[in-house]
């Protein structure tokens, strides 16, 4: 029998880096494109690495209330430096977001998987009383994803990598009717973006036996090569030839730190760590005009999960404690900073995942050697 302090550390949710914006597309920081789930720690704890013929099914949630505007890594202010929140004049977006996933693995060390996003979003301005909402399902993704080392001989780290295809099945030109006129919702909140991107990511864990503890790096980064989606912003944009058009942008997120059991409840692990996330100005294939408004936010993450009888559950609120709002490509071409973009305080974030195996009559759950 294993030490009951080996199998904490082995520890929820895994064996796929919930790709998901992931589905990877976004729009994170309320106004700036970027939004995941995301994953900590390695294998799923007691039930060890997925095993050949079986299913993991996951739903992951995710919840943000973007209001603080910034200009660069600033506050917005204006010459008597109050901010917009002050003012009343922060445009404030709620995003919901739900991810439907379902892993199979192939063999012991390759598995595929389907990422599914649902969203609800609303857009307001805090001085008026009109709303943009929306709502549907976002950008489809699948996923290949493989562990480096046979996972029946390495149960003290590990490192998986995938890659796949997002697939433009989300709505990008939602519209909301706005003091009695048709309008195109802002970009911030389109369930899709319009566009094929190509998804990379990676989870690493390393088990320290002495403390008992599990250290994990992941990633991911989402490329899209079309430049934008074909849908004018307003008319008024018409005018402006380089972000006339919403722009189908790059995504990134990096989420890296430890996972310790709680000794005294079987199950339970706590988890603590940085979390990186954002919108780079120019991207990894192709051009990047189009109207996009870059940025990033560096966030501490603690959470927890608990583990019970092949379910895992998942909870964690990162903090951000620096947001940057970074010049576009059209902005540096024409030599202008273009705006601002409203950033969350605390994005939420839950999931939860079952495994089966509906090829034989053993529920039960395992352990790895």
């Amino acid at each position: 029998m294993k030490h009951p302090q080996t199998l904490a550390v082995r520890f929820a949710f895994a064996a796929m880096f919930a790709t998901a914006f992931y589905a990877p597309k976004a729009h994170a920081q309320g106004c700036v494109v970027a939004r995941s789930n995301g994953e900590t720690g390695g294998p799923e704890s007691e039930g060890g690495y997925l095993k050949p013929g079986e299913f993991e099914v996951s739903v992951g949630y995710r919840h943000q209330f973007s209001f603080e505007h910034y200009v660069g890594d600033s506050v917005e202010r204006n010459a008597a430096g109050l901010s917009r929140t002050q003012l009343g004049t922060q445009v404030e977006n709620k995003i919901n977001l739900e991810n439907l996933s379902l892993v199979y693995q192939l063999t012991s060390r390759f598995s595929v998987t389907a990422n599914v996003p649902v969203m609800s979003a609303s857009r307001h301005t805090n001085d008026t009383s009109t709303f943009q909402l929306s709502h549907g399902i976002g950008d489809t993704s699948f996923m290949v994803s493989g562990w480096l080392w046979n996972p029946k001989e390495n149960t003290k780290g590990n490192v998986q990598i995938g890659f796949g295809l997002q697939i433009p099945t989300g709505n990008d030109d939602v519209i909301s009717n706005i003091n009695g006129k048709p309008t195109v919702d802002d970009y911030s909140i389109q369930p899709g973006s319009g566009g094929y991107g190509i998804i990379m990511q990676w989870a690493a864990y390393k088990n320290l036996k002495r403390i008992s503890t599990q250290l994990y790096f992941n990633g991911s980064y989402l490329a899209t090569p079309q430049n934008t989606n074909g849908i004018l912003r307003s008319a008024t944009a018409a005018s402006q030839p380089l972000t006339e058009f919403n722009s189908i942008s790059d995504q990134y997120l990096l989420e890296a730190g430890f996972a310790a059991p709680v000794k005294k409840v079987s199950g339970l692990t706590v988890t603590f760590g940085p979390r990186f996330e954002g919108v780079p100005a120019n991207d990894l294939i192709g051009t990047s005009l189009g109207f996009r408004r870059p940025g990033f936010a560096l966030s501490i993450e603690p959470g927890f999960q608990y583990y019970r009888h092949g379910n895992v559950f998942t909870f964690s609120v990162a903090k951000a404690m620096y947001r940057d709002r970074t010049r576009s490509a059209p902005d540096d071409l024409l030599g202008v900073y273009s705006g601002d973009a409203a950033f969350a305080n605390y994005v939420w974030l839950a999931s939860y995942s079952f495994r089966f195996d509906p090829f034989h009559k053993s529920m039960a759950p395992h352990h790895t050697n």
